[in-house]
């Protein structure tokens, strides 16, 4: 059963998620089991060779994660991420999209997929989640 009664009221809820809104990421779609976040590049986001920084991509996982656990579950926190980056960023924006495989009575897991806006798949990551 989802926890938000609504986008917006989820919105709302993590506004308060402070590194994640201040690095530009959004919460674009929620359902029960799955949610869709959005970051938008700019400068903060590049490592010193002018690639996108991995944390960024991480951060964006790890967001999207929260916001399909937490309508599933709240507290609901990061226990463990196994993440692959498959290709560099050529985008100037970038979309995850989490997708519940187990809700368990104490846990859950996630897949995470990234993809740019050139429809490049960027990283994709498998998330478990400890239900607190």
């Amino acid at each position: 059963m989802a926890q938000f009664q609504s986008l917006e009221e989820a919105r709302a809820f993590f506004e308060m998620d402070r590194f994640a809104t201040e690095n530009d990421i959004t919460l674009e779609e929620l359902s029960e089991g799955r949610s869709r976040c959005r970051m938008t590049l700019g400068p903060r986001h590049k490592n010193a060779e002018g690639g996108v920084m991995g944390g960024a991509i991480l951060t964006l996982i790890d967001f999207a994660f929260a916001t399909a656990a937490s309508n599933m579950h709240r507290p609901t926190v990061a226990q463990q991420i196994s993440m692959n980056f498959l290709s560099a960023v050529k985008g100037k924006v970038l979309t995850a999209e989490a997708v519940c495989r187990k809700d368990g009575k104490t846990s859950c897991v996630y897949h995470v997929n990234v993809r740019d806006d050139l429809d490049r798949d960027i990283a994709q990551a498998v998330v478990t989640g400890f239900k607190l």
